[in-house]
């Protein structure tokens, strides 16, 4: 069996120098950017990031190893660690000083373990001592302290898409505390313990930053813990400990990820999923926390998907050297020398490359037999329509076996988050109509995703071929078709005309024009004049499909000048009459649809009567039988003599 592998490498990664040719190699989380620094006299510096078009290049003076360097949000400040104890500032702001100025921790005997930027200028510096938090004034090459915190720090994460800094205290290190910025301000949050494994006495376990991460999963940020079970537990294999943290109240547990083996591993965020890299077997994991009904505090999760290593991916030679028939070099996948930062992203300094991991989800369609839960799976990923398209249309070409409860189920999957998406639309619109209440913040209109399949998608890209596919009964084309009707109505979504044109040219290819009599009689297909008009064109196949057309027109009410119309069209004139009179609109017709009618009939006494008719309106109306001029009715006037004699014209009432 070929491997079906549902992660790959973007195809176009950030390129920087490799570890072989510079001093280090830094990313930026925030800013998502690649330092390769030289150093040697001066300090070289190349700065790569992905919606970078070219490299930013430049040189300080050399004044020591570079521990971390970071730009503020837009490229604005340089910050540069180099000692313990301070960090070093550069103005890249156009026409600001570019001279270094310098900021030391305000703690004493402080050691600073690394800076974290929060906007373009306010920074964090974290220490072994506690956290700092500065607004730097680069027009005055000076920092002002805005506020600060006392706290034993092992180790910190940064999480920039939350502006939340996480801090490792106690002895053991599993005491975590939460600092959220916002608008220029730092609260402090719920501190909180993860429980680490249980191991013989008098050994101790301490929390390794290498397993901890932090991520936004489905708009909610969760602090993620590898725990390695030690060997002589009950369950040796290695899991993901999922603790949920709000911006208010206490972190709570939530999720465990089953890994069912053990070794390194490493984790990434993947629209909304989480990746488990396994080191040793060269294979991956994928988790969605959304698939499993919440049914209690802690959740226990499986792999969706069994486990399959990244696509193969082949690294361009580049250089002088390079002979143009030279194939790509194969790049080493979940190699040692891999660094994983969340929450996509994988860097490979030995060979240069910064890639965002993705998902493929056409291979996980066959790799999930339960289609229900395929469909669900689906749904919550970004680029997904087309992929949840073909599988509605493999469903369908599977056959009959048992299979239209798995298309009910189907069908209900998608119209619910159709129908969630109408609603959310029209609310929007109500609101916008009524304009902005006091108090209450704008609303957003909603975004349309890729997971809202409409009527016209899965008319134009499923229905439509299926109805006309070889092989299969037409008793399942209906049940399937009628299936999609009943999902829209249980959801409330107003059925398109052209879903039941489908089903009514189903019905007619296959004479079944019983069923199609029953489905109109109890009102299965409601009524629309296009089906209307569809039902009179059947006339020549299906006699009574003329009186249902009417009936329905008749129905709809606002289908008058239709009814009007169709009873021409088949030369029923005075049925159109009697039609007009009945609905009060016989004041108001046009007298020449009516003649022109008349007259294609060759029926001269059907004429007379028209006329006739049309001139005791005209009495009636203005006191004078005759047509006024904008009525266009002159060559009546004079058939009608030709016919008639003069005489026969109805003479202005005297009074």
């Amino acid at each position: 069996m070929s491997e079906e592998h549902y992660l790959e490498l973007c195809e176009n990664p950030v390129q920087f120098e490799h570890a072989s040719s510079v001093n280090n190699v830094f990313f930026d989380e925030a800013n998502k950017q690649v330092f390769a620094v030289r150093s040697g006299g001066a300090t070289g510096v190349v700065v790569k990031g992905p919606e970078d078009k070219s490299s930013v290049a430049f040189r300080m003076d050399d004044k020591g190893e570079v521990k971390c360097i970071k730009f503020s949000i837009g490229n604005k400040i340089l910050a540069v660690q180099r000692t313990s104890k301070s960090v070093d500032f550069i103005n890249f702001i156009p026409d600001y000083p570019h001279t270094e100025f310098t900021q030391e921790c305000k703690t004493k005997n402080a050691s600073v373990l690394g800076f974290c930027w929060i906007n373009w200028n306010e920074i964090v510096f974290i220490t072994d001592q506690g956290i700092e938090f500065y607004q730097v004034f680069p027009d005055k090459r000076s920092l002002k302290l805005l506020k600060s915190q006392s706290i034993n720090v092992n180790w910190y994460q940064y999480c920039p898409e939350t502006a939340v800094i996480l801090l490792s205290t106690t002895v053991q290190g599993n005491v975590l505390q939460p600092f959220a910025f916002r608008n220029g301000t730092m609260s402090k949050m719920s501190k909180f313990e993860i429980e680490l494994p249980v191991v013989p006495k008098p050994a101790k376990l301490i929390l390794s930053e290498r397993d901890i991460a932090m991520a936004s999963i489905y708009g909610q940020l969760f602090v993620m813990y590898l725990k390695h079970h030690s060997r002589t537990a009950n369950s040796p294999c290695a899991e993901v400990v999922l603790y949920y943290l709000p911006r208010e109240g206490t972190c709570k547990k939530t999720h465990v990820l089953r890994l069912n083996t053990t070794g390194k591993f490493a984790l990434n965020i993947v629209d909304n999923l989480v990746v488990v890299h396994h080191q040793s077997s060269q294979t991956s994991l994928i988790f969605d926390i959304k698939l499993n009904e919440p049914d209690c505090t802690v959740n226990t999760h499986q792999p969706v998907l069994p486990a399959r290593s990244i696509h193969p991916y082949r690294i361009p030679l580049t250089g002088p050297a390079v002979v143009p028939s030279q194939p790509p070099v194969p790049c080493q996948l979940y190699s040692s020398s891999w660094s994983v930062f969340q929450p996509d992203i994988i860097i490979s300094a030995s060979e240069g490359y910064l890639w965002y991991l993705q998902v493929k989800l056409p291979p996980t369609v066959n790799l999930l037999q339960d289609k229900g839960k395929l469909m669900d799976f689906l749904l919550r990923r970004r680029d997904c329509k087309m992929v949840i398209l073909s599988v509605c249309s493999q469903i369908l070409e599977g056959g009959e076996k048992g299979s239209l409860p798995v298309v009910a189920t189907v069908f209900d999957k998608l119209n619910q988050v159709y129908k969630e998406y109408l609603e959310a639309e029209q609310s929007y619109t109500v609101a916008m109509e009524s304009g902005p209440s006091r108090g209450s913040a704008a609303q957003k209109r909603p975004v349309r995703t890729q997971a809202v399949i409409d009527q016209s998608d899965m008319y134009t890209h499923v229905l439509s071929s299926f109805t006309e596919k070889k092989g299969v009964s037409h008793k399942f084309v209906i049940a399937v078709l009628m299936e999609y009707i009943r999902s829209l109505n249980q959801f409330q979504i107003t059925v398109q005309h052209y879903l039941y044109e489908l089903v009514i040219k189903t019905l007619v290819q296959h004479n079944l024009f019983y069923m199609l009599h029953q489905f109109l009689q109890y009102h299965v297909l409601s009524d629309s004049k296009p089906l209307a008009c569809l039902l009179l064109s059947l006339e020549s196949t299906y006699p009574p499909a003329h009186q249902l057309s009417l009936d329905m027109l008749k129905r709809l009410s606002t289908a008058n000048d239709e009814i009007v119309e169709v009873l021409l069209s088949k030369q029923q004139v005075l049925g159109a009459l009697r039609f007009i009179r009945s609905v009060g609109a016989h004041d108001n017709v046009s007298s020449r649809k009516f003649l022109d009618a008349a007259r294609q009939t060759e029926d001269q006494m059907l004429f007379y009567t028209v006329f006739r008719s049309f001139q005791q309106r005209n009495q009636r109306l203005r006191g004078n039988p005759a047509f006024n001029l904008g009525e266009h009715c002159e060559e009546h006037v004079v058939h009608f003599k030709q016919l008639f004699g003069d005489q026969a014209l109805m003479k202005a009432s005297t009074v």
